[in-house]
């Protein structure tokens, strides 16, 4: 089984800002990134997340801990540590990244892989970035005592600031997870009446959206008078309002929206509220000042 990989930096884009990147670190007073969360990892790979450990990161004794080591101003020194597991999905779709490790079988020994890199790269390493929020203790632990005289600081607002700013491409995912989402909730209230509970919908959306190729994250639902969101089984009766807020994550990007839907005819009060909320939406189409301009 192959599990250690050198590709060549040239093959496959930088599907990130690199110069935005290196311009933020140094901002920060980075000299090097390691970045462990794996929506962070997955933003700088630009590939999918290991399929072993989407849903969970428990493994044994210990935990899947992706680590994506980028010096500043040297992307062709980057490297990837990743668990044995997912050898073959990066052997499928090779990553940008020069080095490729997926030798790791723990959250610890994935560090000390990355810190024996970093020793034989010969980058600068004085001051170490890494996502504080994201790092569990005893990776911090052995980091530390490894590079003693490095200073470790927080990168996670340089990692959100470089996500900021979407790409076409992103856009088009986030549209399409939308899309997905508010399709899936039409087709379960077209489908869902009187005497259904909220749990009994709340698991007929988390179909609705995993047939159409996102993966369910959540569903907060409320019906009636109650504002409870959590799925129960009180029942979504004739003349009560339905507030239905979820997520689907499409390829890692997200789309969260609620829609509204009541059994029966909406009152005086519901028909007023639908009419602001479309003036409001009209108006907001229409940019500043609405659509006479004032």
């Amino acid at each position: 089984m192959q599990e250690s990989v050198r590709h060549n930096s040239e093959a496959l884009a930088i599907p990130f800002d690199a110069v935005k990147l290196d311009r933020l670190m140094e901002e920060a007073g980075i000299d090097i990134l390691l970045a462990t969360s794996k929506h962070n990892a997955q933003y700088l790979l630009g590939a999918e997340r290991a399929i072993f450990f989407d849903y969970m990161d428990a493994l044994g004794v210990s935990r899947y801990l992706p680590i994506v080591v980028y010096p500043k101003g040297a992307p062709e020194k980057a490297a990837f540590i990743g668990h044995r597991l997912e050898t073959h999905q990066r052997a499928v779709a090779p990553l940008w990244i020069p080095e490729v490790k997926t030798t790791a079988s723990a959250s610890v020994d994935a560090m000390a892989c990355a810190i024996e890199f970093i020793r034989a790269a010969g980058v600068p390493r004085k001051r170490i970035g890494v996502e504080l929020a994201f790092l569990p203790m005893d990776v911090g632990k052995a980091l530390s005592e490894a590079l003693f005289d490095g200073e470790i600081k927080d990168a996670l607002f340089v990692l959100e600031r470089l996500r900021a700013v979407k790409t076409p491409t992103e856009l088009a995912k986030l549209r399409k997870a939308s899309d997905l989402v508010i399709d899936a909730m039409l087709e379960v209230i077209g489908t869902h009446g009187p005497g259904y509970t909220k749990r009994e919908i709340s698991d007929a959306l988390r179909v609705a959206e995993v047939k159409r190729g996102l993966t369910f994250e959540y569903c907060l639902l409320a019906a009636g008078a109650s504002h409870n969101r959590a799925p129960s089984d009180q029942r979504w009766e004739q003349g009560d309002v339905l507030s239905l807020d979820s997520g689907g994550n499409f390829h890692g990007y997200i789309g969260d929206l609620a829609r509204m839907a009541i059994l029966g005819e909406p009152d005086a009060e519901l028909q007023n509220s639908l009419r602001n909320r479309n003036d409001t939406a009209s108006r907001l189409r229409s940019g500043p000042g609405g659509p006479d301009g004032r």
